[in-house]
């Protein structure tokens, strides 16, 4: 496992490499697909480690738009949250992905400020089977917690959380340059 840290405002931003369902913290983020249905990735591995209740609570959402969020309880998860985050599937870039994705991140912040949460951490949003190239991602990501962290000042703790090792190095270039 690598961890690194940066400190930015008030807020502290954190890059780790491990598996995002082991961390206790107020809330992770689901890279949800549009229908709030277990998937494969982090998805599935969320929707297995929390439990049957999860699938429950998702189904009376009624799904998700692409670029929005929306939160249900942690079930069997160390988090007390999970937040859903729809990121785009990755055209080629000409079907407005960069601004869904950067939408993405910016209502799962809002969300976590608005339930008073005080730890978030983030997976690789639509980096894997929706095939985002993981630069552009990690720069959307990046750019987005920062600009929300620079106007926010409740959350206290963002962490970056990257299951592979290229991505890792994407996000420790841009986190400790």
């Amino acid at each position: 496992m690598h961890q690194g840290t940066c400190f930015f405002m008030a807020t502290i931003i954190k890059l780790f490499q491990g598996d995002i369902t082991k961390l206790n913290v107020d809330a992770i983020v689901n890279a949800a697909n549009t229908s709030l249905a277990s998937g494969g990735g982090v998805c599935g591995a969320i929707f297995k480690a929390a439990g049957p209740g999860l699938n429950e609570e998702c189904q009376q959402l009624k799904g998700c738009k692409t670029g929005e969020a929306k939160i249900t309880k942690g079930y069997n998860l160390p988090a007390r949250h999970i937040i859903h985050a729809v990121g785009p599937v990755w055209n080629g870039g000409n079907n407005n992905e960069q601004s869904l994705l950067g939408d993405a991140y910016q209502c799962s912040l809002q969300l976590a400020v608005q339930n008073k949460l005080k730890t978030i951490a983030f997976p690789n949003i639509s980096t894997g089977i929706y095939g985002f190239p993981k630069q552009l991602a990690a720069e959307i990501a990046c750019k987005k917690v920062n600009e929300f962290c620079l106007e926010n000042h409740e959350l206290e703790e963002v962490i970056f959380v990257c299951f592979d090792t290229e991505n890792y190095k994407i996000y420790k270039t841009l986190i400790n340059p």
